[in-house]
């Protein structure tokens, strides 16, 4: 059965699965766990911020984000299968279940995650849990992301995409501000506030009962999938490989599409990185108080909701590309200013301006890539797959690269600086990008999708 295009029912569903999951990526890698975790791996520590890991000595937040680029790597090598399996079987939404049921069950695992009287609690198990939760999120996603050209026409693909995002940003907003009340008046819900632990474990369970509870509307009202029929007599466990190759092959033969992938991979090296690191950095480098630094980042995501819909309104009367160059070229300019932030107002202001850009360049990238996709596809997920292993790889190299200079340094600011080379890079291929649309004949700014058969 065909999947009917821009029904509103339909769209409503994909956009919540983004509320749900949303509350991973705010309260698990942005605001209370990387609090809890940088915490509790310094309190009481006789080496400082150095804690062991299977026998293996590391600075917390080198260790924290390693666990983390592991977990993209592994996500890197699994969805060529995993999306070579649902395109075969057109069952991509029971995929959808099972990776939100790892990273929600995994999230309810890090409440265990308790502090110890002398020293640091052990961090193997922890830690475990935190990778899981992350290739669950992950996961999800990029089944979650190939729904877009099959419920979106190509006219609504970006409203729909920035649709998305919005309902992500005021999900976690509204998780957010359960959560931080539990923390800050743990007493208004019954809890000994001498149980200094207990709240923000306590956060971890919400976000497995607010991921998998909203979860169920997209569960339910999402299509299964299309089986592709041309896939008989097909090896799952290689064919999504092959099929990557596939799509790789049939990207050197679209030139736009080619230089966007590379523009994205780079930018997006920096803009993720960022994303995952950015707490950590204003704990460790500007010793900011937790309920100061959680209160901005609510802050990031409200201007974040305004951000991604005000760029989708300039990317629909300027085009998409040229609304990206504007948009990666703050984020270069932002990224350069990391360096000489010394001050909480002054990483109240730059947080401000990631708000405004962070939705947005997300939401116009997916969107963009779904644009130039050849029309009425039917394995969209090999194609989002290879959409998604290009980010997932750029978030490797970026954790892998700021750990490893932060770890050479002992300055998360230094380390901050060299993103600012990937920055540029995928600001100068955006730039040509630019360029080489407007040298096409009856091109017009917003990007066409390049048909060529897979």
């Amino acid at each position: 059965m065909e999947i009917v295009k821009d029904n509103k029912k339909t769209i409503w569903a994909w956009c919540m699965f983004d509320w749900a999951n949303q509350s991973y990526n705010m309260v698990i890698t942005t605001t209370i766990f990387p609090f809890y975790y940088v915490y509790y791996t310094t309190w009481h520590n006789p080496n400082g911020d150095v804690v062991t890991f299977f026998g293996h000595k590391f600075v917390n937040t080198v260790l924290s984000n390693f666990v983390l680029g592991i977990a993209y790597l592994i996500i890197v090598l699994m969805l060529p299968i995993l999306t070579s399996i649902a395109d075969y079987k057109g069952n991509k939404r029971a995929y959808l279940q099972f990776f939100t049921w790892l990273g929600a069950l995994s999230c309810a695992g890090l409440f265990f995650f308790k502090p110890v009287e002398h020293g640091i609690p052990a961090l193997e198990l922890p830690l475990i849990f935190f990778a899981l939760a992350c290739i669950g999120y992950c996961g999800g996603f990029v089944f979650y992301n190939s729904y877009l050209p099959q419920i979106a026409s190509e006219a609504k693909q970006d409203s729909v995409s920035a649709k998305g995002f919005i309902y992500g940003y005021v999900g976690s907003l509204v998780v957010q501000m359960c959560c931080l009340a539990i923390v800050e008046k743990p007493e208004w819900f019954g809890i000994d506030p001498k149980n200094d632990s207990l709240p923000a474990r306590i956060t971890f369970i919400i976000v497995f009962v607010w991921w998998m509870g909203f979860s169920i509307i997209p569960f339910r009202l999402l299509p299964k999938g299309e089986p592709n029929p041309g896939k008989h007599n097909y090896n799952v466990l290689t064919g999504g490989f092959k099929e990557l190759i596939k799509v790789f092959q049939t990207v050197k033969t679209m030139p736009l599409l080619r230089r966007f992938l590379s523009s994205f991979f780079f930018y997006s090296v920096g803009v993720q990185t960022i994303m995952l690191v950015a707490a950590q950095f204003a704990s460790k480098e500007l010793h900011m108080p937790d309920d100061t630094l959680i209160i901005i980042i609510l802050i990031i995501y409200v201007v974040g909701v305004v951000g991604a819909a005000g760029i989708s309104k300039l990317s629909e009367k300027y085009g998409n590309v040229r609304t990206l160059v504007w948009v990666v070229g703050v984020w270069t300019i932002l990224c350069l200013s990391v360096y000489f932030i010394t001050s909480i107002p002054e990483f109240f202001v730059a947080a401000v301006i990631v708000g405004a850009v962070m939705g947005g360049v997300q939401a116009i990238s997916r969107s963009t890539y779904s644009k130039y996709l050849p029309q009425n596809i039917p394995d969209t997920a090999s194609y989002f797959s290879f959409y998604d292993v290009t980010e997932k790889s750029a978030i490797v190299v970026g954790l892998l690269c700021f750990s490893l200079v932060e770890a050479i340094s002992h300055e998360m600011r230094i380390a901050a600086l060299t993103l600012d080379l990937f920055f540029l890079v995928g600001f100068g291929l955006l730039i040509s990008l630019f360029y080489a649309e407007k040298k096409k004949k009856n091109l017009p700014t917003a990007p066409q999708a390049e048909l060529v058969e897979v």
